[in-house]
């Protein structure tokens, strides 16, 4: 029986997405089984055509939203409501960063201010998208070069975390494990799929994650999680989710500008520098636990630096805090802050604006 050429690339895209993800972990990289299967996957789609069944994201943002939901407890709500003016701060601090590495940006890529704006800022890749596309600015460029911002955190700030981050002291951040319950297990899993769909038809970013979380947020605050989600499949939706951005990796797209991609990882290190600088001194005037600023304000992806928090064992609802006011505020206000950046003369609009 020979099996349907889809089918067969699928398979070996898998194959090569746990692969590498064994492999990582028993060298134990940081954020093993995530970047384990990027490189797995990229690796694989230098030499042939690779394919993510379109699933494979989804379904692994939704086991990644029940498992960081189910730390925010109500005592752990309660505590991250104390902290809430830091974590507004964190957010403008991170965006603040991001349009101060435009002109490094710019330079290099050799392109507007107004595409450097939405190419820098760490709103999300499809955040940044359609706010590119309402602004005039070109969406490939920017979501290329959001994409390189997105790779190149997953690929640094892990290592660097792991060396230099004080990890635990996460005190009030913390929930208490829950057990695994096969059957309740299964009946959450449906329960976020429902959510996501819910979220997905309010037209909200990244919905496959944020339903299952609000989800899962809602039954622990009220002491009514069933079930907890079991580390394995925490590994997998890393495998998931690591074969997705590998997937994006081809030869094609990193040879396709060597100008933007240059641009893109040297601003993106920059960024990196400065959020985490920011982050140690927030860290310490809020007395915070500081490996969890860092994370919380590292310009990565909600879930990619939710994962660096469970895998480094800091407080996941804080960093997961930082994260969601950051999307929010680029979400809803982004905008107005360019509109502003215009009106004072530091940006130009596309002529397309």
């Amino acid at each position: 029986m020979t099996l349907p050429p889809s089918l067969l690339t699928q398979l070996l895209t898998l194959l090569a997405a746990v692969v590498g993800g064994f492999l990582f972990s028993l060298l134990h990289i940081p954020l093993a089984w995530m970047i384990g299967a990027m490189f797995g996957t990229a690796a694989l789609s230098w030499a042939r055509p690779v394919q993510v069944p379109p699933v494979a994201r989804p379904a692994a943002l939704i086991l990644i939203g029940l498992a960081f939901g189910q730390t925010f407890s109500g005592p752990v709500l309660a505590a991250l409501l104390g902290e809430l003016p830091a974590i507004v701060i964190a957010a403008f601090l991170s965006i603040a960063a991001g349009i101060a590495t435009v002109p490094i940006f710019t330079r290099m890529a050799g392109l507007d201010a107004n595409t450097g704006f939405f190419s820098t800022i760490p709103g999300g890749i499809v955040v940044m998208a359609v706010l590119a596309q309402r602004a005039g600015a070109p969406i490939q460029t920017v979501t290329l070069a959001q994409t390189m911002r997105v790779l190149v955190v997953v690929l640094v700030m892990p290592p660097l975390l792991t060396a230099f981050a004080p990890h635990g002291d996460s005190g009030a951040f913390l929930a208490p494990h829950i057990p695994v319950e096969p059957l309740a297990l299964a009946g959450m899993i449906v329960a976020g799929f429902v959510a996501a769909q819910g979220m997905r038809q309010l037209g909200l970013a990244n919905p496959w994650m944020i339903g299952p979380c609000l989800l899962a947020i809602i039954a622990a605050a009220f002491d009514l999680l069933p079930s907890g989600v079991p580390q394995w499949m925490v590994n997998a939706a890393q495998i998931g989710m690591g074969s997705t951005l590998g997937q994006r990796m081809t030869l094609e797209f990193l040879l396709s500008s060597r100008r933007l991609m240059n641009a893109s990882i040297l601003s993106s290190l920059a960024l990196c520098a400065g959020c985490t600088a920011m982050a140690v001194g927030l860290a310490w005037i809020a007395d915070l636990p500081a490996g969890a600023v860092m994370i919380g304000m590292a310009p990565g992806g909600m879930p990619e630096m939710g994962v660096t928090a469970r895998t480094l064992g800091v407080a996941v609802p804080l960093v997961l805090s930082f994260h969601l006011a950051r999307t929010l505020i680029c979400n809803f206000m982004l905008g107005s802050i360019f509109k502003l950046l215009v009106r004072l003369r530091l940006f130009t609009p596309s002529p397309a604006a």
